[in-house]
């Protein structure tokens, strides 16, 4: 758990974004890969001219097509043209919600009386601290003294408050001889005297209190009270409240998914590591109906095929793992099911460890009893093969859009000292957003008309999936290591031979390799490589 930091404060944030996790892993600093965001048009800071707002960021020229990149091929492959089970494909169809819902919503949810997490301040730094990554130190028997109070599970909070211990206690003490305990567990006497992570006085932090994660707004001009709504904390409502929409209207029949890409805002107590979690964010959910019966199977079936789904647009292996939630992580809506997996991936901030990319739970039918119960609608579904009436169960994999653009980022992340760029991202070629670049070596002698007119012809095959990059301008060598740092597969290079010879030089990203081909072949040997 990376240490806290402040909640409301503005920031102009690419450095503050990973001012707390700027490890490395494998060599990756995330210090380093938000820079390049920055520099290559990635990812922005929000409103950053006026200082940025915390947790919220921009999508830059690059950042904006790779995310699409990632979610069309999300779509493509979850609805389109989905996974198939023994010979079948399976039935997924698409839905896409409003935003804001009838307050109502989140209330059968629970999202409005459970969906909040403590909250503690600090009132001497400011910052703010959920109060259950917050534990105690302190000498063992001595209850006397301060308790410093540090970041849970957080190797440099906890060395930090070991340091302020021992100076304390004017000698170090060792592991044997040092008492923790949570800061939610502690007596009013005991938080007088605890000292927070960055503080210096005791007796700074506030008692728990509960803080709602969901952004509250108001309907129509009267803005009273009646008014009240909610931006949506979870696209997965949306799914819920339209299933026996989706029933009545598509020729669908248990089991069978409904998908679903869109935004999602939590007001998070600490946004932290760049884009890993932020307030304003997308997710990629799709909810499994099936009977309770057969649960298990499609929770089995769900977990492999998203691990090698996250394979499949260029995710090691290695750097993922699938872990079952044990049973005191499980969501209320997951505790009398078959459980939950996340498959977690080996951020540079979690490194060596992992942290989540993507969950995928066996809600049971708790989301449709809720809303059966508090809509009083029937949402029962007649299944004619059973000659059974009853509340289909939910298996949920629900991935962060926002979450995987960085898990992408992260992995194509490759340090080079032997470039020019000293990094190139190496991107599955096609997720990557630039699908090619075309460059006159000179930009004279009638080699930027031919470049210009070969560029057309790939923007009108492939510019649905990317962009087709031409640059005139600079030596041919900062072209490619601009190219390198943008992830392009390919270049083409229009030179002198050209002219005469009617073939083109490309630069493989990859391996660096530079061969000639003739320029009426370029089309379709990029579709091969792109796999379009």
């Amino acid at each position: 758990m990376l240490a806290a930091r402040m909640d409301d404060r503005l920031e102009s944030g690419m450095s503050d974004a990973v001012a707390d996790g700027a490890s490395t892993a494998q060599g990756k600093s995330m210090e380093e890969l938000v820079s390049l965001c920055k520099r290559r048009g990635f990812i922005y800071p929000a409103s950053e001219i006026y200082g940025g707002l915390n947790g919220f960021w921009d999508y830059g020229p690059l950042g904006v097509q790779l995310k699409k990149n990632l979610a069309d091929r999300w779509w493509r492959d979850m609805t389109l043209t989905p996974p198939t089970r023994d010979g079948e494909a399976v039935k997924i169809v698409g839905v896409d919600s409003s935003i804001i819902q009838n307050p109502r919503v989140w209330e059968a949810s629970g999202h409005v009386g459970g969906f909040s997490d403590p909250m503690v301040d600090c009132t001497e730094t400011k910052f703010r601290y959920r109060a259950d990554h917050l534990i105690c130190l302190g000498e063992k028997g001595d209850t006397s003294g301060q308790i410093y109070v540090h970041v849970e599970d957080d190797d440099e909070s906890y060395a930090a408050a070991r340091k302020k211990l021992d100076k304390y206690k004017k000698r170090s003490l060792g592991d044997d001889e040092i008492d923790t305990c949570p800061f939610v567990s502690l007596s009013a006497e005991e938080r007088a005297i605890a000292v927070g992570p960055h503080a210096k006085a005791p007796g700074t932090l506030t008692e728990p209190r509960a803080f709602n994660l969901m952004f509250q707004t108001y309907v129509g001009a009267t803005a009273s009270e009646d008014d009240k709504a909610y931006l949506r904390p979870e696209t997965a409502q949306g799914i819920f409240i339209n299933f026996g929409n989706v029933v009545d209207t598509s020729r669908v029949r248990v089991p069978f998914g409904i998908a679903q890409i869109g935004k999602a805002f939590r007001n998070e107590v600490t946004p932290r590591n760049f884009i890993f979690r932020s307030r304003e964010f997308e997710q990629m959910e799709m909810e499994f109906f099936c009977h309770a019966d057969d649960a298990k199977q499609w929770l089995d079936y769900w977990v492999e095929q998203r691990k090698r789904w996250w394979m499949s647009v260029g995710l090691s292996e290695d750097n993922m793992i699938v872990r079952k939630h044990d049973d005191d992580e499980l969501a209320h809506y997951s505790k009398n099911g078959a459980g939950t997996y996340d498959i977690e991936y080996r951020w540079p901030f979690t490194h060596p460890g992992f942290g989540e990319l993507e969950g995928i739970a066996h809600r049971s039918n708790f989301d449709l009893s809720q809303h059966k119960e508090h809509s009083k609608k029937k949402l029962e579904y007649f299944d004619q093969e059973r000659n059974e009436r009853y509340l289909p169960d939910v298996i949920e994999p629900a991935a962060g859009l926002t979450r995987g653009v960085l898990a992408l980022l992260c992995e194509a992340f490759t340090p080079d000292d032997s470039r020019a760029s000293k990094v190139v991202m190496k991107f599955e070629p096609s997720l990557a957003p630039i699908k090619a670049a075309v460059y006159p070596l000179v930009n004279k002698d009638g080699m930027p008309e031919v470049a210009e007119k070969l560029v057309t012809e790939l923007r009108r095959r492939f510019g649905h999936t990317g962009l087709i990059e031409f640059d005139a301008k600079q030596s041919i060598g900062k072209r490619y290591a601009r190219m390198d740092e943008a992830g392009c597969p390919v270049c083409f290079t229009i030179d002198g031979d050209t002219m005469s010879d009617q073939t083109v030089t490309y630069r493989d990203r990859d391996t660096l390799a530079q061969d000639r081909i003739a320029i009426d072949q370029v089309p379709n040997w990029l579709g091969d490589k792109l796999g379009a």
